[in-house]
């Protein structure tokens, strides 16, 4: 029988534990450096999703997943929940917001049951969270992407307790400069800024030391 989240029901809570396993093989191999593009479909499959940049949005489209300063919650949702959709609770989001389909085409059946998508942040920063993962489809996020200030060149994975699972160094051509700082402010002041913050800090603290 598949456990489940009391708070958060709608959680697939095996595909999300190895969907985490994953990120930390790849954290273990250093795998999260290097260019962006290689790194992304590193993050989509470590996520249990395709790689689909020329599919039709809606119907299996990847090419925006953690490309903006938006779609950067890896959530995995249990079945019954995967047509959820918003009925205006969620702010910023469109009402409707109709996901299903899209999910079962990018979703990779060998990680879990259940699937996989990259969600909007948009109400992450309250406690407890009102964005799409939390309250469209009742589920906890399997790891959020946070670019990490000042410079915005890293980003730290975080768990649905804002913990540290892995940061990436990549290079080449990044999201939009706009986007990776709008990103960060998302989550400013949250639980989920505080390894960003932490990492941002010992940056600088770097840069000090050999100034």
């Amino acid at each position: 029988m598949a456990a489940v989240d009391p708070q958060y029901p709608g959680t697939a809570v095996e595909r999300m534990l190895a969907v985490r396993g994953r990120v930390k093989s790849l954290a273990e191999e250093d795998a999260l450096v290097g260019p962006w593009e290689e790194v992304r479909r590193k993050l989509l499959w470590a996520g249990g999703l395709r790689d689909l940049p020329k599919a039709v949005p809606g119907q299996g489209y990847t090419g925006h997943a953690f490309n903006d300063y938006n779609h950067v919650d890896l959530t995995t949702m249990s079945d019954d929940v995967l047509d959820c959709q918003n009925d205006g609770a969620v702010r910023g989001i469109s009402i409707g917001n109709a996901l299903g389909r899209g999910i079962r085409v990018a979703s990779l059946p060998e990680v879990g049951a259940g699937g996989s998508w990259s969600t909007c942040l948009n109400g992450c920063h309250t406690d407890p969270p009102q964005d799409v993962a939390h309250v469209q489809f009742r589920s906890r996020i399997a790891f959020k992407l946070v670019w990490v200030p000042p410079a915005f060149t890293e980003f730290a994975l975080v768990d649905d307790d804002g913990a540290l699972l892995a940061h990436g160094r990549p290079d080449g051509r990044l999201p939009n400069m706009r986007e990776r700082a709008m990103n960060y402010q998302s989550v400013q002041g949250s639980k989920y800024a505080a390894a960003a913050d932490k990492l941002g800090a010992a940056q600088e603290g770097c840069q000090q030391v050999s100034a």
